[in-house]
């Protein structure tokens, strides 16, 4: 398939993406059937870091962030960028200049299933960062690759415009189609875990209010006095 740059990708609603993005990664897995998680190697180079957004995809040479620097010209606000490489790398494809860039557009994060440098300054600016590696190993920019193409980073199939919830939980991908669903299921997954919440705060064990001693129970477990 020949290089190429997609200037235009469908998006899904602002308000959709910013319900996923506060309800976060773990309450969106779950209600999405625990699909759409990336490889738990994919951390943020600061614990507070956590954004959502439409993904623009980005396919890169190992050791070649050539393509990042493509990219940036079709982001749109409110977009995270997704890089992936074609062999697997841990150079420092990205850093302080570059998310100055980023933000300048409006980007609110990057996705990186490969290395960054420039974590003090990056953490400063407060520009929020999952990635493989953190490496001051630099790169060229001599290969090109792709942009806004699908992709597969850190294990996860990643369409141009599925939405993107990061945090300190790590990083999970929503398709664009299935975005309002998934973030209803969540809102409904929340309220239960209100509910469960409440019993629990007032004593009910774990073990009776989800069934789980009839199961124990049915698996031959037995309770007795003494050992």
């Amino acid at each position: 398939m020949k290089p190429k740059v997609v200037r235009n990708i469908p998006r899904p609603d602002a308000d959709v993406v910013r319900r996923l993005g506060a309800q976060g990664v773990a309450t969106v897995h779950e209600a999405q059937n625990r699909t759409g998680l990336m490889r738990p190697y994919m951390r943020p180079i600061y614990p507070t870091a956590r954004l959502a957004g439409p993904a623009v995809t980005v396919s890169c040479a190992p050791g070649d962030n050539i393509m990042i620097h493509a990219a940036v010209e079709v982001c749109k606000p409110g977009d995270v960028l997704v890089v992936t490489t074609f062999v697997e790398s841990t150079d420092g494809f990205f850093g302080e200049l570059l998310a100055t860039s980023l933000r300048a557009h409006g980007v609110v994060g990057l996705i990186i299933d490969a290395g960054v440098r420039d974590v003090a300054d990056l953490t400063a600016m407060q520009f929020p960062v999952w990635s493989k590696a953190i490496s001051a190993q630099g790169t060229v920019k001599a290969t090109p690759g792709w942009v806004n193409t699908d992709v597969v980073c850190a294990g996860a199939m990643v369409h141009p415009g599925d939405a993107i919830v990061a945090d300190i939980d790590g990083v999970v991908v929503v398709p664009r189609e299935l975005a309002a669903q998934v973030a209803a299921l969540a809102d409904a997954r929340i309220a239960k875990e209100e509910k469960s919440r409440q019993d629990l705060k007032a004593g009910m064990l774990s073990l009776d209010r989800s069934g789980l001693r009839a199961k124990l129970e049915a698996m031959g477990v037995e309770w007795v006095d003494e050992a």
